[in-house]
């Protein structure tokens, strides 16, 4: 709950949210956090941002938002975890971030709003965060935030791609089919969207658990049997365990590079491509198949 001494922070309801939030970021900036009363990290961020926002003296203004009892907007917005705070301008978010932040990035959080950081740069910076929760596996963060930058910018390619792969990587495809429906027509070539629809056509290698145990019994019984072991690395990248597919692949292609005219480096790209450009496991395994084909 805010500070009764406090000037600039005010708590809020869904009912009041346009007026609260959206109709007043039209003359100056609004930073929304959205918290409950049970969320500890919420009552250790709390006092820190309202201290920040009040240092500025009235340049930005602080909305609190108990999604307990208001939930609408947090929904709206793809809020999952709290402490989450949203940044609006203009009466649109313009950047986000979640967890209870020490007070330096607090401060430069609300200081780069307050200088009017270009929204186009903003929107980078969620990006950036996004993929980086992404990969270390906090895909609830990255989802939200992919969330938020599409609320600010529907045609966003990026971010709609990248929410797509986060309803794969829980094994949604038919949402992840949904999102990529809302990729601009001019856009539909893109690297990161194509990279998507290629995870997506190889989900259907996917085998039942059985088959793949028999798989793997054929290959650890015979290692030199690149047929089953192409066969395992296909199952491997239709479960999306992308790693293990690059591993087999890379095994038959260090034997031989030009197995089956090719068959197994041309499924190591697409392995690539359905992972993404900047997935750790498609940089270390360009790597490692430029280390086998200039040895």
């Amino acid at each position: 709950m805010a500070d009764a001494a406090a000037l600039h922070t005010k708590d809020s309801t869904d009912q009041d949210f346009m007026t609260d939030v959206v109709e007043a970021s039209e003359t100056q900036p609004v930073i929304v956090d959205f918290w409950a009363p049970w969320c500890g990290p919420c009552r250790q961020l709390g006092p820190v941002i309202e201290r920040v926002v009040e240092g500025h003296k009235g340049a930005v203004k602080l909305v609190k938002i108990n999604i307990d009892e208001n939930p609408a907007y947090a929904g709206q917005l793809g809020v999952r975890s709290i402490p989450a705070v949203y940044a609006f301008d203009k009466g649109r978010p313009v950047d986000a971030f979640l967890g209870a932040l020490p007070e330096s990035q607090v401060r430069s959080f609300i200081e780069k709003l307050v200088s009017g950081t270009d929204s186009a740069q903003a929107l980078a910076e969620a990006l950036a965060q996004a993929e980086a929760a992404s990969q270390q596996g906090d895909i609830a963060t990255a989802a939200q935030i992919y969330a938020a930058v599409i609320n600010e910018d529907p045609e966003n390619v990026a971010a709609i791609a990248g929410l797509a792969r986060c309803y794969l990587a829980n094994g949604d495809k038919e949402r992840a089919l949904a999102t990529l429906g809302m990729v601009p027509e001019d856009k539909k070539n893109d690297s990161g969207v194509k990279g998507v629809r290629m995870a997506i056509e190889m989900m259907g290698d996917a085998p039942a658990a059985d088959e793949f145990d028999g798989l793997l019994d054929a290959v650890m019984a015979d290692p030199n049997d690149h047929a089953k072991r192409y066969e395992l690395a296909e199952a491997y990248a239709g479960a999306q365990r992308y790693a293990d597919a690059v591993d087999h692949l890379l095994i038959i292609l260090g034997s031989k590079m030009d197995w089956e005219g090719g068959k197994a480096k041309d499924k190591l790209l697409k392995v690539f491509e359905a992972a993404g450009a900047t997935d750790p496991v498609t940089v270390e395994g360009r790597r490692r198949l430029a280390s086998l084909m200039f040895a």
